[in-house]
């Protein structure tokens, strides 16, 4: 049977999904479904389960339809995603569920196009006089997402003083408990700026509601808004997909994959990897004119 505790955390991450990824009524039962009946399979310990339990889940899924294992085996890693970010678990053990011959699916795609689209509707927002308050947070939310790949959680729960104007970077602690460095753009430190100076400066939280901080929900909801202001379909915002957007521009922009990895927060480069769908071409190109074997090659007769 389900324990009382995967029962809620099953119940959070189904209210999460539904919220922050948008997932449909089908989607949400089907991983309802999934998520239950793997909990019973381990006897009520799916939240903590470890690499063996992983193993005898996949043992007990061979003779389903390789469509079902690949469904069912999303549906567990999303929920393990779900339990890294939200710090509680210090490890994800979706990389050991079956993968029946299925390619992992990319995050939604922003170009730089539609990024200008984004900010364009935003300073739309601030060249009304007065400016209202909101205006502002709204540029520095969106300023932080994609000007340092802040995850959602990180960026609602930052500390009132956590970003300074005197200095471009800011100490994380993300999962597992692990430090990264973020560097914080000149844009995203001047928003952020503007924006603290009207927050109320005996509340801890650099973007306070109510008796705490901003919601993941309200911020989804906050980026949808915009998205649709900016001719955007606002399915294709959210929080995540402009994490995404910074790693992919910064990486076609000729940023190292392992230092995407450190501003990122990914134990594995593999995980970062997945975020780095770069034009094939342009890497064929970057092989050819900067392998140090290119011009060993032209030298010779």
């Amino acid at each position: 049977m389900t324990s009382d505790r995967d029962g809620a955390l099953i119940e959070r991450f189904l209210e999460m999904m539904a919220a922050e990824a948008g997932a449909s009524k089908n989607t949400l039962a089907a991983y309802g479904t999934d998520l239950r009946l793997a909990s019973q399979e381990l006897g009520g310990a799916l939240a903590q389960a470890d690499s063996a339990a992983i193993a005898r889940l996949g043992d007990s899924w061979r003779d389903l339809s390789r469509a079902t294992v690949a469904r069912k085996s999303a549906a567990l890693r999303r929920f393990f995603g779900f339990l890294a970010d939200e710090g509680l678990r210090d490890d994800d053990p979706g990389g050991d569920l079956p993968r029946p011959g299925t390619a992992r699916r990319l995050p939604k795609i922003l170009s730089v196009a539609d990024v200008d689209r984004l900010f364009g509707a935003i300073g739309e927002r601030l060249s009304k006089e007065p400016v209202n308050p909101l205006d502002l947070r709204l540029a520095a939310l969106v300023e932080l997402l994609y000007g340092s790949g802040l995850r959602a959680t990180e960026l609602v729960s930052l500390p009132r003083n956590a970003i300074a104007p005197d200095r471009p970077y800011l100490i994380l602690r993300g999962k597992g408990g692990r430090e990264r460095l973020v560097p914080i753009s000149d844009r995203a430190r001047a928003a952020a700026a503007v924006w603290r100076n009207h927050v109320d400066s005996a509340r801890p939280w650099l973007f306070p509601s109510g008796k705490g901080h901003l919601s993941r929900i309200r911020l989804y909801q906050i980026l949808k808004q915009i998205a649709a202001e900016a001719g955007i379909p606002p399915d294709r915002v959210s929080p995540h997909v402009l994490r995404h957007a910074f790693a992919t521009h910064l990486l076609e922009g000729g940023a190292d994959l392992r230092a995407l990895q450190a501003m990122l927060g990914h134990a594995d480069i593999a995980t970062t990897e997945i975020y780095t769908h770069v034009d094939s071409r342009r890497l064929v190109e970057l092989v050819n004119s900067r392998h140090p074997l290119v011009d060993v090659s032209a030298k010779r007769p």
